[in-house]
């Protein structure tokens, strides 16, 4: 058995992902030196191991190891966790306190979340990098420290540094060797054995049978963006493990429990090394959810036209004429051919219109582009008989979602969303 092999065993490391490979061994690498190593990673995806692996594969191992979660401690007390107290140094302080620098003396701290360290703080933690000196809360006496630190963020630490939040000569001190840990979405070949041993875990753990996945839901998972990495995927699993009865799953009951639509655009740290979407500032973000909101449209667009096309133009009432004029045409709705004013002024035109349809046309074609505004109306409503389109739908296919949807000409995800708005769930 390889090194490596020997590591991901020995940790319960799964997947062989290049990226993540290479993380590992430089964590191997780095190990026996003394280097200061930060690891860069979206929240999730397995940070804390690279510290677990460097501490025990150091000639440390058998001296301490502190996990410190620096965004988790009050900014007023953070300074006396690290580096200790004297007695009466403030209010509440009634006797003398070791820091974790105190304590860890040589051993290994890990520095979980750095990035969130306030700027005072960050002043002490450089001088403990430079010089292995510190000063408790308190106190003028100068102790030293002889602790390994690695520290690990999911922060844009250049951001930071241009904002103000994190100083610069602490960032390069920190960054001697940067181990960089994937995302789950882009170790998809990963993501089939991570489910698998999870499943055997809690399946061993709840004592009930192991999930199993069909293919679509194997599909279905390697192409969901998992915006909490591989901690989602494991609360997933178990959620699911307890819950369902059903121990084959398929996309359609996967969907439920993560569906697509309800992910916005991920922002994560390309500046400082992390693997990223295309995504890089609010306002790519936002053009993003417009363009998803017209795909929902576009999508909603076809099965509106069908209803226009199975009533005619004289089955409509003269409140669904003044909302479809209103929502369907320009300004001038005699003067606009997407009217129906326009056919009551222009009886000669109903034929060739392609909107709405006149029952001698056999030349009916689609409308490109309709905008919808959500209408509560009596039961000849739009609203009405788009609900009974889709319950006709999915009780022609008994509930099967992704043959509704392609029976609507919609998108599944619009289905989806259109189920839970008129409450078809059951």
């Amino acid at each position: 058995m390889t090194e490596l092999q020997s590591i991901k065993t020995r940790f319960g490391i799964i997947g062989n992902f290049p990226a993540l490979n290479r993380a590992l061994e430089k964590s191997i690498q780095v190990a026996p030196t003394d280097i200061t190593v930060l690891v860069i990673g979206e929240s999730g995806t397995g940070k804390e191991f690279i510290p677990k692996i460097i501490h025990a594969e150091s000639r440390r191992k058998h001296q301490p190891y502190i996990v410190v979660n620096c965004g988790a401690i009050p900014e007023g007390t953070i300074d006396s966790e690290l580096f200790g107290h004297e007695k009466g140094a403030f209010t509440g302080a009634t006797s003398t306190r070791k820091g974790y620098f105190e304590v860890a003396d040589g051993g290994t701290i890990f520095l979980d979340e750095v990035g969130e360290l306030p700027l005072q703080t960050q002043v002490r933690l450089l001088r403990v990098l430079e010089s292995g000196e510190f000063m408790k809360v308190g106190s003028s006496q100068i102790q030293k420290t002889n602790v390994r630190i690695v520290a690990a963020t999911n922060v844009n630490m250049l951001n930071a540094i241009n904002d103000g939040r994190f100083r610069e000569d602490l960032y390069y001190r920190l960054n001697t060797v940067q181990i960089d840990m994937p995302p789950l979405r882009e170790r998809k070949g990963d993501i089939h054995l991570l489910f698998r041993k999870f499943a055997i875990d809690f399946a061993e753990k709840y004592r009930m049978p192991e999930l199993e996945l069909t293919d679509d839901a194997v599909n279905y998972l390697e192409q969901y963006p998992f915006p909490g990495n591989v901690r989602q995927l494991r609360n997933l699993v178990e959620q699911m493990t307890v819950v369902e009865q059903n121990r084959s799953i398929n996309s359609v009951k996967l969907a439920e429990y993560i569906p697509m639509q309800a992910n916005l655009p991920a922002v994560v740290n390309k500046a400082a090394g992390v693997s990223t979407s295309e995504f890089h500032n609010e306002r790519e973000i936002m053009y993003k959810i417009l363009f998803d909101m017209r795909n929902d449209l576009n999508d909603l667009k076809s099965l509106t036209s069908e209803l226009i096309k199975n009533r005619g133009n004289s089955d409509f009432s003269n409140q669904e004429k003044n909302l479809i004029n209103r929502v369907f045409t320009s300004e001038n709705p005699v003067q606009n051919p997407n009217s129906l004013l326009y056919f009551e002024n222009n009886p000669s035109h109903q034929i060739h219109h392609p909107t709405f349809v006149h029952e001698k046309d056999p030349d009916y074609e689609d409308v490109e582009d309709i905008e919808i505004e959500d209408a509560k109306s009596d039961s000849l409503s739009l609203q009405n008989n788009e609900r009974e389109l889709i319950v006709k739908a999915l009780e022609k296919h008994r509930g099967r979602r992704n043959k509704a949807a392609d029976e609507l000409g919609i998108s599944q995800r619009t289905l989806y969303r259109k189920i839970k708005q008129y409450n078809l769930e059951d």
